[in-house]
């Protein structure tokens, strides 16, 4: 049982992982007491990123919670359905994206407008915004934010090993190769393993199997472990050409808003 607790004042949000749109919260022995522990610390914005699970979006908002929804394959269907479930957000993920892939073929540039002709609610862009271009572009296509992730690990502040710093700067998305279904990372010894083993068997869970018990994206990306870990980026990393402070890339991107 989710009791309310009070809200407390501060900006931190948190992600939630909803891979079942059908599982109960109490029956899933990690996002049960995940939220809880949220609910009871008074966090007041989630992530929301997979299925549209309606006890879990409930639960939320009896909270009074801010719901920011990221479906993993963007389609108009689930756009109009985390609206009627309560989520404030939506995010449009392309393909271009870092990370794991949308299901679907859909880039930024179709899945933004399919989304916001959908709802009424905001709907943030995500995929390949790296710079002040991108987000005019976006902003063109109707949406009202941008959800920026790959463009961040390239900042001063980053959590991520300098050498993965380094290498996102000598890349391109010409560069990255596909090491299972749903991942795409720079050629790392370690990813040009996984691309050579899914090439020849077109069969991606064993290796995104292999890559969890690993860590995930610990060894690559937070150790700089090229032998042992991937790089995941969006395809448009070609255009991050320095380290600037996470004030200096703000600023950046905030400048293409019209």
């Amino acid at each position: 049982m989710l009791d309310a607790a009070p809200s407390v004042p501060g900006n931190l949000a948190v992600n939630v992982v909803v891979r079942d749109p059908n599982a109960t919260i109490d029956g899933d022995p990690f996002l049960g007491p995940w939220l809880a522990a949220c609910f009871d610390t008074g966090i007041n914005a989630y992530a929301v990123v997979g299925s549209p699970n309606p006890h879990v979006f409930d639960a939320i908002k009896k909270h009074g919670g801010t719901i920011v929804f990221r479906p993993l394959t963007p389609t108009a269907a689930a756009a109009r359905q985390a609206e009627a479930l309560g989520a404030d957000i939506l995010v449009a993920t392309g393909r271009e994206e870092g990370g794991l892939l949308p299901d679907g073929p859909m880039g930024t540039f179709t899945a933004v407008p399919a989304m916001v002709d959908a709802v009424s609610i905001p709907v943030f862009a995500a995929g390949g915004i790296n710079d002040a271009r991108s987000v005019t572009a976006a902003f063109a296509l109707g949406a009202q934010g941008v959800y920026v992730g790959s463009r961040f690990l390239a900042t001063k502040e980053s959590p991520a090993a300098q050498a993965v710093k380094d290498l996102i700067l000598d890349s391109s998305g010409e560069d990255l190769v596909e090491v299972s279904e749903t991942q795409r990372s720079l050629p790392t010894p370690a990813a040009l393993r996984y691309a050579a083993e899914y090439a020849a068997s077109h069969d991606g869970a064993p290796i995104e199997q292999d890559l969890m018990k690993k860590g995930g994206l610990r060894p690559g990306m937070l150790v700089g472990d090229f032998d042992e870990g991937v790089v995941t980026v969006n395809s448009g990393i070609g255009v991050i050409q320095d380290i600037p402070t996470v004030a200096e890339l703000v600023e950046r991107l905030a400048s293409g808003i019209a």
